[in-house]
């Protein structure tokens, strides 16, 4: 696979499955994330694979361009972005929600998806290729209770998502959205500041998705012919399913 890959958030969950799936594929990569320790696992797992490594906080707007302006020559034609940093936070109704919580949220779903794309989308522009892959959620299309600022978080990567394939027409770039349902990663134990046991009930009894799974599907998306573009694609384990609406009603004297 001749062909440049940079991943934000690829020290877990899906980042680190594409990283992993994308390395035995032959692909040469970059990959970001906030633990530098577990990047450099990867480095002595897969010692073969052409590796850039850097610590990234997809929130500094000024790290993320000095970043993208100091990947090595190597790997400077970057054919792949997958923007997969992302994260959501609480799970209370929105009157009671932590307002740092939200506007990290909205810094790192947002805003750090923004400065990055804008980073690396002139060289795909210039060199007329290149493929970009965000990761939003169901959330940003189905409404749930506490899903507040994560879901129009998702929402935005939508809408970016359907415009940039706009802005982009007559291109040869193209542009997918990947919408994942209930996935069993670090998710649900970020979104409960490290609550492990907390976190797990969110699968007990289920079959969830896998980061493998979503990571197969990004290797689908990415490797048919340059002339098919998914714009998006929603996927959910079979457990899952839409709720009925919720109707409130007054109790009666």
């Amino acid at each position: 696979m001749d062909q440049t890959i940079f991943i934000t958030g690829a020290t877990s969950g899906f980042g680190k499955a594409c990283a992993k799936l994308f390395a035995r594929k032959g692909a040469r990569l970059i990959l970001c994330g906030r633990r530098t320790a577990r990047l450099e696992n990867f480095r002595d797992e897969f010692p073969e694979t052409p590796l850039h490594t850097t610590q990234l906080d997809i929130r500094d707007k000024e790290q993320v361009a000095a970043v993208v302006n100091n990947v090595p020559p190597a790997f400077s034609d970057i054919d792949i972005l997958i923007n997969n940093a992302g994260l959501a936070l609480g799970l209370e109704p929105a009157h009671e929600a932590d307002l740092d919580d939200w506007d990290r949220m909205v810094d790192t779903n947002i805003k750090g998806l923004c400065h990055l794309t804008r980073a690396i989308l002139p060289g795909m522009v210039g060199r007329n290729r290149g493929h970009i892959v965000n990761i939003g959620s169901v959330a940003g299309t189905w409404p749930y209770p506490g899903g507040n600022v994560y879901g129009a978080s998702k929402a935005f990567v939508k809408q970016f998502s359907n415009n940039l394939r706009a802005d982009l027409l007559g291109t040869g770039i193209r542009i997918t959205n990947i919408e994942p349902g209930l996935a069993d990663t670090e998710f649900s134990t970020v979104r409960f500041h490290g609550d492990k046991e907390k976190a797990d009930r969110v699968y007990k009894g289920t079959k969830p998705l896998t980061a493998a799974d979503i990571a197969e599907i990004i290797s689908w998306v990415t490797t048919l012919p340059p002339h098919v573009n998914i714009n998006s694609l929603e996927v959910m384990p079979v457990c899952q399913s839409w709720a009925p609406f919720a109707i409130h009603r007054e109790t009666e004297d």
